[in-house]
């Protein structure tokens, strides 16, 4: 009897053990393929599914303590491997190889202006498929909106509109489309990413150079900043018929146009000889200071191709050539509608770095590419004595061949410490270094004037008006 009692413990405990076992074993068959499935086929079970499988071991921990329900629970558990199995099938069979997607978007764009982006989601499938679609970002771009809920009938296509504002310039790429799709069942959501790739060139914004022609057209320069200069002298070739102002000189009036309008007319003249203007934009460290979310070259290069407008409708013949420890892009002088072109393509793409400016490769190239005497600005900024010294050196030693004009930007925190030394006693220190650095800075301006070299001093976002005003007193007082 007592042997008996024995086998039957035995057996309990046998068939205990086995039943304990089970819940782990349930839980390894549904997470192989789950892992499998996420790491082939990035397709991952959703919170529902995750809540099916809580509920499956639950009942499975119940059957240990109550065998009886074993048959129920284990029925139970492969009907919901069925149906999860076919559930993923019928996605993934849906979704590969069966989504298109195109994208329709200009290959150019402005600086901080929103261009569309219009993007095409086409289903080859039989199915309805539902998610989410997200177009790609480059960096620095703000995309309104940012993702589409997604909806695509049987054999169908959608079509989806949103907003890219560039935040920064150069050349960019959209490599793909991401979209992730929910199952029939809602037991899995799968990712896919379609390549698609677009090119799109953000240039800086031109929208002052049609703003600046506008006011031209209205005599309403003085709006933006940009001054009437008198030229000394008389010019020969005739220009244009315009309405007169208080300042045209009346011998300038032409009475034949005056009596057919019935309104004082004044022929314009312009200058007789087409000049050359070369621009050096410094793209070392001295600009990568950042004023207004733009950088100082970015502020530089605006008021830059702002002159450059001007200058070429004016007549003269514009080049550029950008540097820093090497020379990046040259854009020898010409004139006409097309040089801007040219202009903007060399520069759109050029940041500055963190290395040291190679004024004297920079000088050396101008001087092998540029015989003839032309008006070289060169823009950079004065931080230490090295650069200093580089910057006054070079520029003074072209004076006599060339008109040499130095933009030095002015650093706003600097004027603003020596501005306010109200506060505690650190806040006196900093308004008396910034003070002293001021003071070295005036002497180098001052030693550039000195030699001969014509400057423009002012604050990266008040650049364009003064630099066009020296420009217009340079060709009004025929420095060239």
């Amino acid at each position: 009897m007592g042997s008996m009692n024995d086998a039957l413990r035995q057996i309990t405990e046998g068939q205990f053990q086995a039943y304990s076992k089970l819940p782990w074993l349930m839980l390894v068959v549904f997470a192989v393929p789950l892992a499998i499935a996420a790491w082939r086929f990035r397709t991952y079970p959703t919170r529902l599914w995750i809540a099916v499988l809580t509920l499956t071991l639950i009942g499975s921990v119940w059957t240990v303590f109550s065998p009886d329900g074993f048959i129920w629970v284990a029925a139970l558990d492969w009907l919901l491997l069925i149906v999860a199995a076919v559930d993923f099938l019928s996605i993934y069979l849906a979704t590969n190889r069966g989504i298109d997607a195109s994208r329709d978007i200009a290959r150019s764009c402005s600086l901080g202006v929103p261009v569309e982006s219009h993007l095409t989601i086409e289903n080859r499938s039989g199915i309805t498929l539902v998610g989410h679609v997200r177009d790609d970002l480059p960096d620095e771009f703000h995309s309104s909106p940012d993702q589409h809920t997604l909806r695509l009938p049987p054999r169908g296509r959608v079509s989806f509109r949103r907003k890219l504002t560039p935040g920064r310039r150069g050349a960019f790429q959209l490599q793909h489309v991401a979209l992730r799709f929910f199952s029939p069942l809602r037991l899995w959501h799968r990712y896919i990413q379609i390549p698609l790739e677009s090119e799109l060139n953000v240039y800086p914004n031109m929208k002052q150079l049609s703003d600046y022609a506008l006011l031209a057209r209205t005599n309403r320069l003085s709006l933006i900043g940009v001054r009437r200069t008198r030229r000394i002298g008389q010019d020969s070739d005739f220009e244009r018929l315009r309405d007169y102002s208080r300042d045209d000189n009346f011998r300038h009036i032409d009475w034949r146009s005056t009596a057919r309008r019935n309104k004082l007319t004044v022929r314009q003249f312009q200058s007789d000889q087409s000049q050359r203007v070369i621009f050096l934009l410094d793209c070392g460290r001295m600009m990568t200071n950042t004023r207004d979310g733009y950088t100082l070259l970015d502020h530089a290069m605006n008021a830059a191709l702002m002159m450059a407008y001007v200058a070429l409708h004016q007549g003269d013949s514009v080049g550029m050539l950008c540097f820093s420890d090497s020379v990046h892009a040259f854009i020898p002088p010409h004139g006409g509608k097309s040089q801007m072109n040219r202009l903007i393509h060399a520069c759109f793409d050029q940041f500055p770095r963190m290395v040291e400016s190679r004024y004297d490769q920079a000088f050396l190239y101008l001087r092998n590419h540029c015989k003839r005497r032309s008006l070289v600005v060169l823009a950079t900024n004065i931080i230490d004595e090295v650069n200093a010294a580089a910057v006054t050196d070079y520029l003074g030693n072209i004076n006599g061949q060339h008109l040499p004009m130095g933009v030095i930007l002015r650093d706003r925190t600097l004027y603003d410490a020596a501005d306010h030394p109200d506060g505690d006693e650190m806040n006196l220190y900093r308004a008396a270094a910034a003070a002293d650095i001021l003071i070295w800075r005036d002497q180098v301006l001052k030693d550039l004037e000195h030699r001969g070299v014509l400057m423009v001093d002012t604050f990266p976002d008040e650049l364009t008006a003064p630099l066009v005003n020296q420009y217009l007193e340079i060709k009004a007082k025929h420095l060239l």
